[in-house]
């Protein structure tokens, strides 16, 4: 077992909490998969591939890798790559445009709305040309994205759209969930995750069942029989350890969203009234009237982000910056000829933006002691 953690320290991000209350039920389910000695793409992916699909709403669910891969594997799936162009936004993980590159295509940004770091629907339309084959719209910190705007723009122009859903699982645009409003919805379960594995793990979920099987051979080398192979594919699959993990763990999801948005709710009452008091100059996330936010991350805005969260840090609080580096920006990108300027409210929110601690393990006085070092350091 795990020593104790100071008392006077809040980590950004707690899995041992979690794992201790599920210590018993994990340990379980493991040495299940040990004694069975089917290690890939058994009972337990199904299973969790039936759950997390009915759960999104989606006919169906395909296990795969990494949420890295889902995403690259949605863009293969639909037969795009070189000459393509694929729009999403620069203020994101560096998957999101990564799996563009990765099979070829050319990813093009469009700056985000500054009210909830998502892409800004508004400016989406001039960056479309008859190269444009889909857009991956970013549920970030698990706000989800304008759909509805989206999906105007999309069927006048016959663009696909692959949903970015890796921190928005059980995020909800006019009561239907996220990843089954796109053609494909792509998750992650990496360890920090709403829901997540002991290491790497994905899943694509869609309502086309063409899609889905296509899905299915690439991502065993394009096989449908064992050293058959249709058509070239990848090695991505979702292996039975961590699927078995996840079962054990999504019985709880609802119960640790609940849980996410009390928090979220005590930080945005707490932090208000100070704000309204004219004690502290930050921005609290939005959470838009026709969508249910999971809060992945509770991410505030302030100028002084550096100094805040040196004194958080100091104070033995931990905060996380999603992300330092807008993805146009990046050397990895730097062949598409960008500059400082080209996305000024990804540039901003890179330099003010601080998530700050929000697990369903948190306690109430903790969120409070959070709250009262930042009114401290202002």
């Amino acid at each position: 077992m795990r020593q104790d953690q100071n008392k006077n320290t809040i980590p950004g991000f707690d899995l041992g909490r979690q794992n201790c209350i599920l210590h018993n039920d994990l340990i379980e389910c493991i040495s299940g998969i040990i004694k069975n000695g089917k290690f890939i793409l058994g009972e337990n992916v199904e299973l969790l591939e039936k759950n997390i699909s009915r759960y999104c709403g989606a006919a169906y669910g395909i296990g795969v890798a990494s949420g890295s891969d889902a995403l690259y594997l949605s863009l293969s799936a639909l037969e795009i790559g070189p000459g393509d162009e694929v729009i999403t936004t620069p203020f994101s993980f560096f998957a999101t445009a990564g799996s563009i590159s990765r099979v070829g295509a050319k990813p093009v940004f469009v700056d985000i709305n500054p009210e909830t770091f998502n892409i800004d629907v508004n400016l989406i339309e001039k960056k479309i040309n008859r190269k444009t084959r889909a857009i991956i719209p970013v549920h970030l910190y698990g706000c989800p994205a304008d759909m509805k705007e989206i999906f105007s723009i999309t069927e006048s122009h016959n663009i696909k759209i692959i949903e970015d859903a890796a921190q928005a699982l059980g995020a909800s645009y006019n009561k239907h969930r996220t990843g089954s409003l796109g053609d494909t919805g792509c998750f992650s379960f990496f360890p920090t995750k709403n829901l997540g594995s002991f290491g790497d793990g994905g899943m694509i979920v869609t309502n086309n069942i063409e899609l889905a099987e296509k899905i299915r051979l690439l991502r065993v080398h394009g096989s449908k029989k064992k050293y058959f192979h249709d058509f070239l594919g990848f090695n991505s699959r979702l292996d039975e350890l961590q699927a078995a993990v996840l079962n054990v763990k999504f019985k709880y999801l609802e119960q640790w969203t609940k849980r996410r948005r009390v928090i979220a709710r005590l930080y945005n009452v707490l932090l208000k009234e100070q704000i309204d008091k004219g004690r502290i100059h930050v921005k609290l996330p939005l959470e838009p009237d026709n969508a249910l936010h999971v809060y992945h991350q509770y991410t505030i805005q302030t100028q002084r982000r550096n100094q805040l969260q040196r004194y958080l840090h100091e104070r033995g609080i931990g905060s996380t910056v999603y992300y330092p580096s807008p993805l146009h920006l990046q050397k990895a990108f730097s062949f598409l000829g960008h500059k400082h300027g080209d996305y000024p409210v990804s540039e901003r929110a890179c330099s003010e933006v601080l998530s700050l601690p929000v697990y369903p393990e948190l306690t109430d006085e903790e969120v409070i002691r959070v709250v009262e070092a930042v009114v401290d350091f202002f």
